[in-house]
């Protein structure tokens, strides 16, 4: 079992430790984005925003070791860039800056990250979950193993970038419990989440 709950600045160290240890994954897997966040000072400036007071980060939090399994950031404001009028006017929660233990792979952690999140969108009056990523193969694992739509793909900053999304709704049966030091209306967001540290998108 596991436990959401949202991060704070007790949990900066753990979180720029988690951040290495998935770019080290990576880069053993030949895989892009490796080297960026495996840097100290990178991996920190993406963990420090659980305590920047702003941007709302939730950590997943093994229950029985008390470890933590891996944190995503949510927003609720649709960035403008590649979303339509339309889709910005309904209510949503954005996932962003999600990475997790690359030794707790077997356990699915990404896919109880964005599984748990529908619910949390639907208990608070959303109606969709929305996401996007740069790299094609985890697109593909958004779409085919946590069963995101493709929306389109735009020219973000001169990089194809797939945008998803997936209908809010409460999964039973999901082993993720939400702690109640975060219940929904304690919680305060702001867009964006941090103007110094460009949003990016890790892999699950």
């Amino acid at each position: 079992m596991y436990v959401m709950r949202r991060a704070d600045k007790a949990d900066v160290p753990a979180m720029t430790n988690l951040i290495r240890s998935r770019a080290a994954w990576m880069i053993r897997h030949g895989l892009a984005g490796g080297d960026d966040w495996e840097q100290p000072e990178r991996a920190r400036s993406i963990a420090e925003q659980a305590a920047d007071g702003r941007t709302a980060v939730w950590a997943l939090i093994d229950e029985i070791d008390r470890g933590l399994a891996g944190f995503t950031t949510l927003s609720p404001e649709t960035p403008d860039w590649g979303w339509t009028d339309t889709e910005r006017a309904a209510p949503a929660l954005v996932l962003a800056n999600t990475f997790t233990d690359p030794d707790r792979r077997s356990e699915r952690t990404g896919s109880l990250l964005a599984w748990w999140a529908l619910g949390h969108a639907a208990r608070t009056g959303r109606e969709w979950v929305r996401r996007a990523c740069t790299s094609e193969a985890l697109m593909r694992h958004y779409r085919d193993a946590q069963h995101f739509d493709v929306v389109r793909s735009v020219n973000r900053r001169g990089m194809l970038t797939y945008l998803l999304a997936r209908e809010a709704e409460v999964m039973a049966g999901l082993p993720v419990l939400t702690s109640a030091d975060s219940a929904p209306d304690r919680l305060r967001y702001s867009w964006p989440l941090n103007p110094v540290i460009p949003i990016t998108y890790g892999p699950a």
